[in-house]
């Protein structure tokens, strides 16, 4: 089994959200989540909490993707634009530098209907010697 196949099938919060990998490789990995009701917030827009664990997932395939355990240490989000019910977000998770025991990346969120930027995100974790995915 590999990573993607493995955080689809144990991931239960992205389950929940409905994300979707759209592309995996190493260092980058492409997700998408419709934005529905029961994912916005008292203002009639997508939670940020929404957005950001939307990033958090696509920030963990693309730094798990090489098969050893990445955990975050540091994470940080900016909005730039709200997101409505029915928008199509797609995170896209690039890998900025990688040693062997720390990585950096960058996330975009952007709307699919027309490329608007929704929110950055940026992250760092630290890689663990074990796989992520047991043999």
């Amino acid at each position: 089994m590999n990573v993607v196949e493995f955080m689809k099938n144990n991931d239960q919060v992205s389950k929940w959200l409905g994300i979707e990998v759209i592309e995996a490789k190493e260092g980058y990995v492409c997700t998408q989540m419709l934005v529905r009701k029961d994912m916005l917030n008292a203002a009639g827009v997508c939670h940020g909490g929404v957005i950001f664990s939307l990033s958090d997932y696509t920030f963990a395939g693309a730094s798990n993707i090489y098969g050893n355990t990445a955990l975050a240490i540091s994470a940080n989000i900016n909005f730039a634009n709200a997101a409505k019910q029915g928008d199509i977000l797609i995170a896209t998770a690039k890998e900025l530098n990688r040693t062997k025991k720390i990585g950096i990346y960058s996330i975009t969120v952007e709307r699919k209907s027309d490329k608007k930027l929704i929110a950055f995100f940026n992250g760092e974790v630290y890689i663990k010697s074990e796989r992520i995915v047991k043999a």
